[in-house]
């Protein structure tokens, strides 16, 4: 794996001597003579490894309920930001959409075969929709550039694009991905990492669930279309041979590294090791340091070991606990909501006790972690122990996922949902955790229990800390309802809190950590769905480009 890792690292540091990428802002289309490139087929790799180095890993995600950054309130969780003037959203993503377009425009021109030419003009057209996507996920309209631009270009002075056409957009792209890029089974082991034609199928269906979605509960019409666009995409993902990896736990870990592990799609690849870095990250040492610290509402939405609920999906009490659930007030210990619960809980965070950063894990908020818990997702020993020298890939698109996909577009489009499809899609995942407690409608039923919050409940806890929660939220339009709450940590028991200042803690009357108050929080339903559109954009427009709604 290293072998593989080090060669596609140092090919991808190669290319960028090669491409030099630029957003829409007026800058040079490239920095090097265009007559000795675009002539091979190494010339094509290397222009295209351009689109994976700028492929952003999206580490730390503190914009939703479910987590808190060491630094104190998240200025978009607590609907506290301002417009900028600037922002790495918007810019970074045209820098990706520039370097797409200029391998569209120029790799045509290679004295290759159709079918090496077209593979990767598709990598180009699935970068370009995944930048596009993230685009239109925060800002809606957005102007849609499908070529490279220079100072005279009239584009740099257009409008917004309405959405719809946006995201028509993608799925032209994707399509033309899926239908060019190889299948996961004849990429080389040393190519390990490159788009494939499954990961370009798992995007569409990513992108026609949150239109589905996100039209369906905004009250924007064609969601029934966006709905099927995500079932049948994933349908074919789930056509293609892929497995989920047998240990979530060490999913997230080296040792899952590497093309036998089937349910990754995309990954951000780093390395070669700590001692050979070539590319590194620090996500060990920010989970370490509480830069993505679990709340208690991300813990309520954790099933108990017989399958029932002790809170809904929208972090109000169920009607009917679990009759493992202890009531909040009477946790005997810090341990205490951690137990008799689904096995991904003990595989997210750390047990007082567990042996985690530095030894046992004693709770404390004094390091940084503000709600008390300690994330134990996705961290290494092994990363941890040189600063900046992280080399676990990280996963942006996994099988996992596209099951969730279908299983939620599939009930979304018809308010119903079969136990075949049910067994084809979460209760795999429920399998693979170890979590023997079947989802099913006579469960449903019988429960008094709603199968929507059961499959968007299935969807956090197996996605946790994986920088979905906010953007569901806001598909499903809970975000003005659970992102002005207030947050909540652990309970504070003295005997597991040896050392603690209890006066430093702000606690309810269960003594449970208010991490951050209703009062502190804040999301204004006609403004905060959609993000602020940078202002140097609109002046750079000339005007043209428009602010969203309510934003000054």
């Amino acid at each position: 794996m290293k072998k593989i890792k080090n060669k596609i690292i140092i090919s991808l540091l190669a290319s960028g001597l090669f491409i030099t990428g630029c957003s829409i802002d007026r800058q040079p289309e490239s920095d090097f003579a265009d007559t000795d490139f675009w002539n091979t087929e190494n010339d094509l790799i290397y222009a295209a490894n351009r689109l994976y180095q700028e492929l952003d890993a999206f580490w730390i995600d503190n914009r939703g309920d479910d987590v808190v950054n060491q630094g104190g309130p998240n200025a978009i969780s607590t609907g506290n930001r301002v417009v900028p003037n600037t922002s790495g959203d918007w810019n970074d993503r045209y820098d990706e959409i520039f370097t797409a377009n200029n391998i569209l425009e120029k790799g045509v021109k290679a004295a290759v075969t159709d079918a090496v030419k077209n593979r990767y003009l598709a990598e180009a057209r699935f970068f370009r929709a995944y930048a596009y996507f993230n685009l239109v996920q925060k800002y809606g309209d957005v102007p849609l550039v499908l070529k490279t631009l220079d100072y005279n270009s009239p584009e740099l002075f257009m409008p917004r694009t309405p959405r719809s056409e946006v995201v028509a957009a993608i799925y032209e792209d994707l399509d033309y991905a899926a239908q060019w890029l190889p299948v996961r089974t004849a990429i080389p082991a040393a190519q390990y990492g490159r788009v494939s034609k499954s990961t370009a199928l798992g995007l569409k269906a990513r992108v026609g669930l949150y239109e589905g979605t996100h039209a369906k509960f905004h009250n924007r019409p064609g969601w029934q279309q966006h709905l099927e666009v995500a079932i049948a995409a994933a349908g074919l993902v789930m056509a293609q041979g892929h497995t989920l990896y047998p240990s979530y736990p060490n999913l997230f870990q080296h040792i899952a590294e590497g093309p036998a592990n089937t349910e990754n799609l995309l990954v951000k690849i780093f390395g070669v090791s700590n001692t050979n870095l070539l590319l590194g990250h620090n996500n060990s040492r920010d989970l370490e340091n509480g830069r993505m610290a679990p709340t208690r509402n991300l813990l309520r939405q954790y099933l108990y070991a017989d399958g029932l609920p002790a809170f809904n999906a929208d972090n109000t009490p169920a009607a009917i606990p679990s009759p493992l659930f202890v009531p909040e007030a009477d946790e005997a210990s810090y341990n205490t909501i951690l137990q008799n619960r689904d096995p991904r809980m003990g595989y997210t965070l750390f047990l007082a006790g567990e042996e985690a950063y530095k030894g046992p894990w004693v709770p404390t908020t004094s390091l940084g972690s503000r709600s008390g818990y300690a994330p134990k997702k996705g961290f290494s020993i092994v990363d941890q122990s040189i600063n900046g020298a992280g080399t676990v890939d990280k996963i942006l698109m996994r099988y996992a996922e596209v099951l969730l996909i279908y299983a939620e577009a599939k009930f979304e489009l018809n308010e119903s949902i079969s136990d075949a499809d049910l067994d084809l899609s979460i209760n795999k995942l429920r399998t693979r955790a170890g979590f023997n407690v079947h989802l099913t409608n006579a469960f449903v039923a019988d429960n008094n229990l709603s199968m929507r919050d059961e499959i968007r409940r299935e969807r956090t806890v197996e996605l946790a800390l994986e920088g979905f929660r906010y953007d569901d939220l806001i598909r499903w339009k809970l975000a003005e309802l659970l992102l002005p709450a207030e947050l909540l940590g652990a309970k504070y028991v003295p005997a597991d809190w040896p050392g603690t200042n209890v006066g430093n803690l702000n606690l309810n009357a269960a003594n449970v950590i208010i991490v951050e108050t209703d009062a502190s929080r804040n999301f204004q339903p006609n403004r905060d769905y959609l993000y602020p559109v940078p202002i140097n954009e609109i002046n750079l427009s000339g005007g043209a480009v428009v602010q969203n709604p309510n934003w000054q």
